[in-house]
């Protein structure tokens, strides 16, 4: 890599973390995965200039990378409480939020509808030597119930409503963050927590998520 444009992308990377800071995110962890995962693989060649704003940015197949806030957001939601070793993803889409997981976590295990997407993801995982991802091509409202309990489930496209199977996939006091809202509405995003009574639940605010549609292609 050209010498100015790494020093660039440590800079503009530094200023997103301090971005991310002062929006609420205070995890260490977290924040070093977002520090160091190369966002800008991720998304288009001609996007790469927008890599590290916060913003989401499109990747095709009307499906977006989400914002880093919110990548953050879902992901220190999910690391309160107990450590976690296995976590589902639902939409793995370019594979950025798949890959922050996998900084954090032992295994990673995401479903994605879009055959292309996935093999994209696939491929960069395979170039970044990720080997901590198993992924499946299927309908994210089936979740993987042959992998199944998880320790926590994160949702990265909009049902209408809690997925109960989903749900149903995570051991007794495990942690789903799911948007839930129709399509291009304000959609709430939830992180609930499994207990023998059904669940405890957080807001954590309002976002738009693509919604999350039916089948696999």
């Amino acid at each position: 890599m050209n010498l100015d444009v790494g020093f660039r992308s440590r800079r503009v990377r530094e200023r997103l973390i301090k971005l991310l800071q002062k929006k609420g995110i205070t995890h260490p962890e977290v924040l070093d995965a977002i520090r160091t995962i190369p966002r800008h693989e991720f998304v288009y060649e001609a996007l790469g200039h927008q890599a590290y704003d916060d913003t989401a940015l499109p990747i095709g197949h009307e499906q977006t990378i989400s914002q880093p806030y919110i990548v953050a957001l879902m992901t220190q939601a999910l690391l309160q409480g107990d450590p976690l070793q296995r976590i589902l993803e639902i939409g793995t889409g370019s594979g950025y939020q798949t890959a922050v997981l996998a900084k954090l976590v032992p295994q990673v295990y995401t479903v994605e509808r879009i055959g292309s997407l996935i093999r994209s993801a696939r491929q960069r995982f395979a170039d970044m030597g990720i080997l901590n991802v198993e992924m499946k091509l299927d309908d994210g409202h089936a979740g993987w119930e042959e992998k199944a309990p998880y320790d926590a489930i994160i949702v990265t496209a909009a049902p209408t409503r809690v997925p109960t199977r989903l749900f149903n996939q995570l051991k007794m006091g495990g942690r789903m963050v799911v948007p839930v809202g129709p399509d291009r509405q304000d959609q709430q995003l939830l992180a609930l927590t499994r207990t023998e009574e059904g669940f405890e639940q957080q807001d954590l605010g309002i976002v738009r998520f693509v919604p999350m549609r039916q089948g696999a292609r």
